[in-house]
């Protein structure tokens, strides 16, 4: 099938180089010039396992990009795979949407042929129809079920393997505006819906937008709840993970997200439990269960440097940071809890020297006074303090013998040898 898709941020460009990759022809339509020779040049814009691999393979056959949303003309689905950023309030900021859904719905209007256009962007029940389609009609002169046809098809890609969360998905969930766009989208997901692991989930738009936020809200309740448990069981001298291993094999719980410690961040969980907050006020209703959520996982990173201070005189002390990105696998720090560590070790008159294998151009600016080392080894010499704010693999059995003090304070539990430190403490083990 001929696809277009409408913004090359982490989701377009994995889309785009997936669908690619199952034999569509792609075309991303991105505003930024440089992404577009990136892309074009056969190079990954953005740090994101197996992508770079699969850009190199299809770029200058089966995917292309460019800045002209004329090329959507060729096309039969746009996707809208656009940011939907927080305001201040935590309610979405649909600027973006609203301009690229007039960019193209000019496009189409030319376009004699039926056109179906996708929002995988994360957005409130309502906008896709009442915002999207809306802006579409009056750009395209098209009315929606005659000619133009919308669907919602949310995308649950985790940074680090979105991938293959893309290829080997455990659901494909699609809200359509007609049969035939439902039809649509099972034929262009064929190859993923053979699998036997991969469930379809048939709705209509405003469950499918909802469907994403409930996802999310569940998930990230489920970890601050971990996080409040392993908190109480710190305090009761209790091992968290000896008890939340036992509490997993309840099959009505599972297993996953059983890992307490320095809590959830990045560029999805907390935007869009705010905005499900924030439309859950506007429809005159108090999320308290979320806002409980929230204040939980806000509140970690303040408990992790309070367990160091425990420790170590954090007044022009040396620590060090080990993990910047929010997760492992990813250059993303979008609401990074190392980030939220930074700043209270600053306001406590520490000294930081950072590491991350991946993510530390994307600090230096943010943070340009402290010091970023070149390996975790060169992070910790010297140093009268660690934190642990991701666990990334070569964190594991690392060596302390450089330490000034061999404290660590560990937010992630990665796999060290205790004995070759004098004060190993997680977060809330």
């Amino acid at each position: 099938m001929h696809v277009s898709i409408v913004g090359s941020g982490y989701v377009g460009t994995t889309v785009a180089a997936c669908l690619a990759d199952l034999g569509h022809e792609v075309v991303n339509i991105e505003i930024d010039q440089e992404i577009v020779d990136t892309i074009n040049a056969g190079e990954a814009p953005i740090h994101e396992s197996g992508l770079a691999e699969r850009i190199a393979e299809h770029a200058g056959t089966n995917l292309r990009a460019t800045t002209d949303y004329a090329a959507v003309r060729d096309t039969d689905i746009t996707f809208l795979c656009l940011p939907t950023p927080q305001a201040d309030d935590g309610s979405l900021d649909l600027a973006i949407m609203r301009a690229g859904s007039e960019s193209l719905g000019r496009a189409l209007e030319p376009k004699d042929d039926d056109h179906l256009v996708v929002v995988k962007s994360t957005v409130l029940p309502g906008t896709t129809e009442d915002v999207v389609g809306t802006i579409l009609e009056s750009e395209s002169g098209t009315r929606v079920g005659d000619g133009l046809e919308l669907a919602m098809n949310p995308e649950f890609l985790r940074m680090g393997t979105a991938v293959t969360d893309f290829l080997e998905p455990d659901k494909v969930v699609v809200g359509a505006t007609s049969d035939d766009a439902a039809a649509t989208l099972r034929e262009l997901y064929a190859p993923i819906l053979s699998r036997e692991e991969t469930a379809l989930v048939e709705t209509d738009i405003r469950e499918a937008e909802l469907i994403k936020y409930a996802n999310n809200a569940f998930l990230a309740s489920k970890i601050s709840l971990v996080n409040e448990l392993g908190n109480i069981a710190k305090e009761y001298g209790a091992d968290a993970y000896e008890v939340l291993e036992a509490v997993g094999l309840d099959d009505r719980l599972s297993e996953r997200f059983m890992r307490s410690g320095l809590g959830w961040g990045g560029s999805c969980f907390p935007k869009d439990v705010d905005a499900l907050r924030a439309g859950a006020r506007e429809q005159g209703y108090d999320p308290a269960l979320l806002d409980a959520v929230v204040a939980v996982n806000d509140g970690q990173p303040r408990r992790l440097v309070d367990s160091l201070a425990a420790h170590v005189d954090l007044e022009d002390a040396r620590i060090t940071v080990l993990g910047l990105s929010f997760k492992p696998g990813t250059d993303d720090i979008r609401k990074s809890r190392a980030l939220d560590v930074i700043e209270y070790l600053q306001d406590r008159g520490a000294a930081v020297v950072a590491y991350d294998p991946v993510a530390m151009e994307n600090v230096r600016p943010m943070y340009p006074d402290i010091e970023y080392a070149e390996s975790a080894a060169n992070a910790l010499a010297d140093a009268d303090g660690a934190v642990v704010a991701t666990d990334w693999p070569e964190f594991d059995d690392l060596t302390f013998d450089g330490m000034a003090q061999r404290v660590v304070v560990d937010g992630r539990r990665i796999d060290v040898d205790e004995a070759e430190l004098d004060v190993y403490e997680g977060l809330t083990w």
